[in-house]
């Protein structure tokens, strides 16, 4: 008998006794067989039943609304005690560490408890979180009802010193090197501290004697009161000893420093910073780039957006960028090679072609680069293409994309152009991808033109860009670079195309 059946036999038998027991799933139907084993739904049940009698009833527990999720923070509560609730109502909103997402519940009912107040945090996947009845039940009866009543809350899983990566951009089963570990490391093991064997002092008696003016001369010169032996009546520190200190290596102390005054400022990484620590780190060691510039010119380009946003009645307003991602997604299908991806699947070493440009918009939001994805960008039209990047960034920008909103892609932009001081600049390629294009600023630059009716030259000023492709050399070859970015100049500088 599997170990979930056996469980299931157990617990109806030692409930048998106890009266009639309504019990239905705490996650939703979607979130598959792997997520709902992580809610200790029977072990809850067995326990608070044995201590307490309550009507019947169901524990909604944390979700795990990501495979890689061991705990999450509560946001707002869309649900007060007596509200009733229908599948697809929202119920809470769950903060992770780099989102926030909606909790549809999937299940009819009245909202009788609830367990965990807005603002918690770290509520491991797993822990009660509300008590749910049948429509019409009273639900004063669990006006006393607590986390232990419900079996205690969870402890969350030890995460990977890797952190959560495959939230960053990479699903888990991409097959690249870079995508998340499936063990975690073991945790080191325990250490005995090292022992003097001296006698323990106490706090006062570690103070170093000195007296108030040698004290106030010690911080002047930045000398460590700790680190001089003083040779005054009983030890104690005399201003000759200040004044004669030097420290380790020689070096004298600096005149008018303060040991107390901090010279910096210690930020501790989040999660996301260590997501991307980790995955730039890796990108560069494990696929070999290198990067191909080409100098474009997109007077047609913006002529080309100032009359179509003129003509547009409010409907749109398309930026440089919207055009990029249009023109990325043409170059992309001409060259397929540039679309495609590094992959180690039951290995083997698979080169995978992509039939849709999905491109991954590189985004800067206040916990860091995320990259959502306009999928299939060649069968959009600019309008369209220019309101999903809109809606994509705004979301990314208050946490609040969904997973498969910004893991995968089939290539990238990065677009500084906004900035005027960034000429151009090389990105780092986004695992598994292949390729990624970095965006500069517009710049007036001079260029020949037409000759005037008596011969002489003359010159014109043309709006032109850098772009920079980084590309894998393991996927692409390096004529192959040449002939995406050759394509990607044609198409920017013959923008038509786009409309095609």
């Amino acid at each position: 008998m599997p170990a979930t059946s056996h469980l299931l036999s157990r617990a109806g038998a030692q409930l048998a006794s106890r009266g009639s027991i309504a019990l239905r799933g705490a996650l939703p139907t979607t979130r598959g067989a792997d997520f709902a084993a992580r809610t200790p739904s029977l072990a809850a049940l067995a326990r608070y039943y044995a201590s307490k009698s309550y009507p019947s009833h169901t524990v909604i527990s944390m979700p795990a609304l990501s495979p890689t999720m061991t705990a999450g923070n509560v946001g707002a509560w869309q649900k007060k005690v007596g509200d009733s609730i229908a599948p697809g109502d929202v119920l809470v909103e769950i903060e992770t560490d780099k989102a926030q997402m909606d909790f549809e519940f999937q299940e009819e009912g009245t909202v009788a408890k609830i367990l965990c107040d807005a603002g918690t945090k770290d509520v491991a996947v797993g822990s009660p979180i509300a008590v749910l009845v049948e429509e019409g039940e009273d639900v004063s009866a669990f006006e006393s009802f607590s986390i232990d009543d419900a079996g205690g809350a969870k402890k969350p899983d030890t995460p990977s010193k890797q952190g959560d990566a495959s939230e960053a951009s990479e699903p888990a089963d991409s097959g690249s090197k870079t995508a998340p570990p499936s063990n975690e490391e073991p945790a080191p093991a325990a250490t005995e501290s090292d022992s003097t064997g001296a006698r323990l002092q106490t706090a006062l008696q570690r103070q170093s004697s000195a007296s108030p003016a040698v004290k106030k001369l010690a911080l002047e010169k930045g000398v460590p009161l700790g680190s001089i032996k003083g040779s005054g009546k009983g030890g104690a520190i005399t201003k000759e000893d200040i004044e004669n200190y030097k420290p380790t290596g020689g070096a004298p102390a600096a005149a008018g420093a303060t040991s107390s005054a901090a010279s910096y400022e210690d930020t501790e990484a989040t999660s996301m910073r260590k997501v991307i620590a980790t995955r730039l780190t890796e990108s560069m060691q494990q696929n070999p780039h290198y990067f191909v510039a080409s100098s474009i010119s997109v007077s047609k380009m913006l002529k080309l957006r100032e009359a179509l946003n003129a003509s547009a009645d409010g409907k749109y307003k398309l930026s440089v960028n919207d055009l990029l991602v249009k023109a990325l997604g043409v170059a992309a299908r001409k060259v397929p090679a540039a679309n495609s991806s590094w992959r180690e699947i039951d290995g083997k070493v698979i080169i995978r072609q992509h039939n849709v440009v999905d491109v991954s918009v590189a985004v800067s939001t206040p916990i860091g680069l995320m990259t959502p994805i306009v999928k299939n960008v060649n069968s959009l039209g600019l309008s369209a293409v220019s309101s999903q990047i809109k809606d994509l960034g705004k979301r990314a920008r208050d946490g609040k994309l969904k997973p498969e909103e910004y893991q995968g892609g089939t290539i990238t932009i990065s677009n500084m152009g906004m900035n005027a001081a960034v000429e151009r600049f090389t990105a780092v390629i986004n695992p598994p991808q292949a390729c990624i294009v970095a965006i500069g600023t517009t710049k007036k630059v001079a260029v020949p033109g037409e000759p005037t009716e008596d011969g002489t030259a003359s010159i014109e000023w043309d709006d032109q860009i850098v772009i920079t492709g980084s590309f894998d050399h393991k996927v692409v070859d390096g004529a192959v670079g040449g002939e995406f970015m050759k394509e990607l100049k044609k198409v920017i500088e013959s923008p038509l195309e786009l409309m095609l």
